[in-house]
C-alpha cells in the first residue's frame, strides 16, 4: 500500500535562492558519503560479530554464546540507521531482504517448540528444519542439503517457494540461531537457546549441533559479504551513489521518500501500531532477542541524521555536510524548523520506549492486552512518527518535488482491515 504526498508548488521560493545557497548536488553527495560510512560501520560491526561467532563455534561455552549475543546487539546499531536508505533507493530495497527480512518462519531453519505447528496453506516449509534434514523435497525436486553452503541458503531456501516468510539469511536468522524462540508471549523473557546446542558429542542438545554450527558460520559470513557489497555500492564509484546523483530532483525525492516510508508505513504502521492492535509479541521486530526497542530507536536516529546530514560513526568521528535541512530552510524556514522539531520529538518518544524496556518492560510486554502504560509508550511514538511524516510532506512541497509515493499500512490507514 502507498500514500501520495502531494506537493504544493513553491517555485518562487526556489528562484529566490541566493548565490551562496547549498546546491542539491552537494546535498546528494553528502547523503551518499553518510550512506557509505553507515554501511561500512555495519560491515565492520558484522565482522566483530563474525569473530565472536567463530570463536564460540570453535570452543562452545555459555560465555562464548553471551559474547556472540552482545556482538549481535552491537551490530544492529549502525545497521538500523541505514534503513532510511531502503525505500527511496531501489538498489537498497532489492538487496535489503538478504540482510534484514522479517518476520520469518524460524521452523524453516531449526527445531521449534511443538506448539509452533507445521506446514500451513500459506507456507508448506514453515517447519522444514533444514538443520535436521540433509535432504528434502522443495517445489517438486529433491534438494541435497548435506552441506550447508551459501548457495543453499541464498538460492534455495531464501524465500523458498516464493514465500517471503521463508527467511534463511540475515540478522534475524542469526538472531534465531543465537537465542532460539522466545516462548514467553507477552511475559518477561527473551529466547533462551542453550549453548550446548553447539556442543560436541554427548554434550550436544537438541541434535545436529555440527550442522547448526555450520549454518551459523555460513549465515554470518554471508551477512559480512552482503554488507561489504552495499558499502562499496555507496563508495566513490559505486552504483547506488551513481543512481542517486544521476538526477538531482529524483535524488532529492529519494531522500524524502525514504524518510517518509520508514517513518509512516514501515515503523509507525507495520512495526509498531500493528502489534498494538493485535496484542501480538510476534509482531516485534527483534522478537528472539527482545532487542526491538533498540532497533526502533536507531531507525528514528537514522531518519534524523539523514535530514540533518550528520552521522557519528562507531569510532566517534563525524561525517557531515550540506543537508536536506539546508535546502528546506532556504525555501521555507518554518517548514524546516517544524520538521526538525518533529524529528526531535519522534526520537525522544522512541527513546522513552527504549528506556522503559531497559528498565524491565520489554517491548513484547508493552504489547500485552491491558498494559495501558506500554500501549501509551508505543502509541506516543507512533503518533510522533505520523506527525513527522506530515512535516516531511511539507518539506516535499517546499522543495517543489511534485508527488512522491511512500509506504502505507493498514494499521494506520484502514485498521479494521487488520482483523479481516
Amino acid at each position: 500500500m502507498t500514500r501520495t504526498l502531494a506537493a504544493a508548488v513553491a517555485t518562487s521560493a526556489l528562484v529566490a535562492l541566493p548565490a551562496f545557497a547549498v546546491e542539491r548536488s552537494d546535498v546528494l553527495e553528502t547523503y551518499a558519503d553518510i550512506a557509505a560510512a553507515k554501511y561500512a560501520d555495519s560491515r565492520d560491526a558484522a565482522r566483530q560479530l563474525q569473530t565472536a561467532i567463530h570463536k564460540f563455534i570453535d570452543a562452545p561455552s555459555a560465555e562464548g554464546l553471551d559474547a556472540a549475543r552482545t556482538a549481535w546487539r552491537e551490530a544492529r546499531i549502525p545497521y538500523m540507521q541505514t534503513e532510511v536508505y531502503r525505500f527511496g533507493n531501489p538498489m537498497v530495497d532489492e538487496w535489503e531482504g538478504r540482510v534484514n527480512a522479517w518476520p520469518l518462519d524460524e521452523g524453516l531453519i531449526d527445531y521449534v517448540d511443538p506448539t509452533y505447528g507445521g506446514a500451513t496453506d500459506e507456507n508448506e516449509y514453515a517447519a522444514l528444519n533444514v538443520i535436521a534434514n540433509p535432504q528434502f523435497q522443495l517445489s517438486g525436486r529433491t534438494v541435497d542439503a548435506s552441506r550447508i553452503t551459501p548457495d543453499l541458503l541464498q538460492d534455495v531456501l531464501q524465500e523458498a517457494d516464493g514465500v517471503e516468510a521463508n527467511v534463511a539469511t540475515g540478522y534475524h536468522a542469526i538472531e534465531f540461531l543465537l537465542w532460539g524462540q522466545d516462548l514467553n508471549g507477552t511475559d518477561a523473557g527473551a529466547g533462551d537457546r542453550p549453548w550446548t546446542d553447539y556442543a560436541s558429542g554427548d554434550d550436544c542438545t537438541n541434535g545436529n549441533c555440527d550442522r547448526r554450527a555450520d549454518y551459523l558460520r555460513v549465515v554470518t559470513d554471508l551477512l559480512v559479504d552482503d554488507l561489504d557489497e552495499m558499502a562499496r555500492a555507496w563508495g566513490a564509484n559505486g552504483a547506488a551513489r551513481a543512481d542517486l546523483t544521476a538526477d538531482e530532483e529524483a535524488g532529492m525525492a529519494a531522500i524524502l521518500t525514504g524518510m517518509g516510508s520508514l517513518s509512516y508505513g514501515e515503523l509507525a504502521g507495520e512495526r509498531m501500531k500493528l502489534g498494538v492492535l493485535l496484542n501480538d509479541p510476534e509482531e516485534e521486530h527483534d522478537c528472539f532477542s527482545d532487542n526491538t526497542h533498540e532497533s526502533h530507536y536507531y531507525d528514528g536516529v537514522g531518519m534524523q541524521n539523514a535530514y540533518l546530514a550528520s552521522y557519528t560513526r562507531m569510532d566517534g568521528s563525524v561525517v557531515s555536510g550540506p543537508s536536506p535541512s539546508d535546502l528546506v530552510a532556504a525555501a521555507d524556514p518554518q517548514v524546516d524548523a517544524q520538521l526538525r522539531e518533529r524529528l526531535d520529538a519522534s526520537v525522544e518518544a522512541l527513546d522513552r520506549v527504549r528506556d522503559a524496556a531497559n528498565d524491565g518492560m520489554a517491548y513484547d510486554m508493552m504489547l500485552a492486552r491491558g498494559n495501558a502504560e506500554g500501549e501509551k509508550l508505543v502509541m506516543d511514538a507512533v503518533d510522533a512518527l505520523v506527525a513527522q511524516t506530515r512535516a516531511i510532506e511539507r518539506a516535499v512541497a517546499a522543495l517543489d518535488l511534485g508527488a512522491i509515493e511512500v509506504e502505507g499500512s493498514d494499521s494506520l490507514d484502514a485498521p479494521d482491515a487488520v482483523f479481516q
